[in-house]
């Protein structure tokens, strides 16, 4: 693919003014915690009501619902047919609730356990979704190297999450689809991308798929203690690998494809940052060979291998380069224009033009490989008919300093816009202000139609992991841009249900 680099020119931040707060419904925390849902009043003022808080059911309501599951689940029969209706009366309120509310769509986080197999769990998880007012779930199905795919039938290169004796046809993934819909949930599936896995990385015959920098280290050398393996997104077998994961979960049609780490891994300190060819993650035999061949004379190829080597060139390999290639008048590469070394240019001059040419082709190599691997992955979700997006940091893509650029290189302004844009707003500043700028950078900076739907952290009722604020307040905040954005999703039921998911995390089936 031809590299253009005045598409690669990052945007800079716009600050906004500081917004207003909404303290609404902080009196209910303690009911949240508890697991029994928001039950913010159907009396609330119209300006809060505004916010879709009120789409959460009562403390009441909620408790009501969760007596006759458990019931329903001891063999009462009377109980078993109140629950079902109290499951549709509340589907259609959350309906009606979502339609004359903003957001319409509200979506929750969610990662599957193997005890989510044990009678009634899922059922009080989807309830759970449901009385905090979400009408979309993201399920996880592929994380940490296992994927949510029944064992007996895997046919992916990964471990399946449930592999306990007994369960080896249990789709755990379908009966969260069915159960959700019976809520009338909208179901989607989220997945890791370029992140294959801990596992992954361990297969001797898989060793060269992992991506590596120029001193031969993987994403686990540059990320100390970490379990990610990234791999290169320019080797085949990583694609055949995804493209065959991706194909099984478009099988069992959700609503939808999410897909994260779509980027490379951030380093720690220092290496959170790649200033040099070396820093990149583009050694591995695929990635180096797609950047040796965007050469487009034997000048450019020759200069393009020594800098990947050294990870500088010199004057000296210049004068090499011009006695062994006479007839070509300058290095030539993807995106380059012949021309650009003037006659007047001394050696040193030409050479330090070329090295940060030669930096910049290297980046947008980076940059290209993320792209490409996201339309491959995203290519059986579009041909099923089903919407897919991706998952993002805003602050990704960004450059750092003069010559650097963040080592996630996440080039989200570049990505398609036929695919929904997710946008992770995670910065802590003590109050919602560097929250909605990283949303206000991302609708700068899309392409006009692009469906912007963020993703927030945070808890209701409470602030959550230091002075990341309540969601009331993000929600409150972000409202100056419902015009742009219709969709909100937060991270994740494990903040908003903690006990509850360290329970269904560690049960035993």
């Amino acid at each position: 693919m031809q590299l253009s680099f005045s598409r690669f020119a990052l945007p800079q931040l716009e600050r906004l003014r500081p917004l207003g707060l909404n303290p609404c419904r902080a009196r209910q925390w303690a009911a949240v915690a508890l697991g029994l849902g928001l039950g913010c009043p159907t009396f609330m003022p119209p300006a809060q009501a505004q916010l879709g808080i009120s789409c959460g059911r009562t403390p009441e309501e909620v408790q009501e619902k969760s007596d006759l599951l458990r019931a329903s689940l001891g063999g009462d029969r009377k109980s078993q047919r109140r629950y079902e209706d109290r499951v549709k009366d509340h589907q259609e309120l959350l309906e009606d609730c979502r339609r004359k509310n903003w957001p319409q769509k509200q979506a929750l986080w969610l990662r599957l356990y193997p005890c989510d197999v044990n009678p009634g769990v899922l059922d009080q998880v989807l309830d759970q979704a449901v009385n905090m007012g979400y009408n979309q779930v993201y399920v996880e199905v592929f994380y940490d190297g296992r994927v949510l795919i029944p064992q007996a039938n895997n046919r992916t290169a990964w471990p399946s999450v449930l592999n306990q004796p007994g369960q080896e046809n249990t789709d755990l993934f379908q009966v969260a689809l069915e159960k959700g819909r019976e809520r009338g949930l909208e179901m989607y599936a989220w997945m890791y991308t370029i992140n294959f896995g801990y596992s992954y990385g361990q297969r001797g015959d898989r060793r060269n798929v992992i991506a590596r920098n120029g001193r031969g280290q993987t994403s686990l050398d540059i990320v100390p203690g970490s379990t990610q393996t990234f791999v290169d997104p320019y080797n085949r077998q990583a694609m055949l690998d995804y493209f065959t994961l991706v194909q099984e979960v478009v099988k069992r049609r959700p609503d939808g494809v999410l897909f994260d780490y779509v980027r490379y891994p951030r380093g720690s300190g220092s290496a959170s940052v790649v200033g040099g060819v070396k820093d990149l993650l583009v050694y591995g035999d695929a990635s180096k060979s797609a950047l040796i061949n965007r050469a487009t004379n034997s000048k450019g190829r020759e200069l393009i291998t020594r800098f990947i080597q050294k990870g500088y060139v010199g004057v000296g390999d210049l004068k090499e380069l011009n006695k062994k290639y006479p007839l070509e008048s300058e290095p030539l590469w993807q995106g380059r224009v012949a021309g650009t070394l003037g006659k007047a240019m001394s050696l040193k001059q030409q050479q330090q033009a070329l090295q940060q040419e030669l930096w910049l082709l290297s980046v947008a190599h980076a940059y290209q490989g993320v792209i490409d691997f996201l339309d491959m992955a995203a290519r059986p979700v579009r041909q099923a008919g089903l919407p897919s997006g991706a998952v993002f940091f805003p602050g990704g893509n960004k450059p750092v300093g003069q010559t650097g650029f963040d080592s996630r290189l996440q080039p989200w302004d570049r990505f398609s816009p036929s695919l929904q844009w997710h946008p992770m707003a995670y910065s802590t500043c003590g109050t919602a202000n560097c929250i909605v700028e990283e949303i206000q950078d991302v609708v700068n900076n899309a392409p006009p139609g692009v469906k912007i739907q963020p993703a927030l952290a945070g808890a209701w009722g409470r602030s959550a992991y230091g002075n990341r604020p309540s969601l009331e307040q993000q929600m409150a905040s972000l409202r100056s841009l419902s015009g742009s954005i219709q969709t909100v999703s937060h991270f994740a039921y494990s903040w908003q249900q903690p006990q509850n998911d360290t329970n269904r995390k560690f049960c035993k089936i």
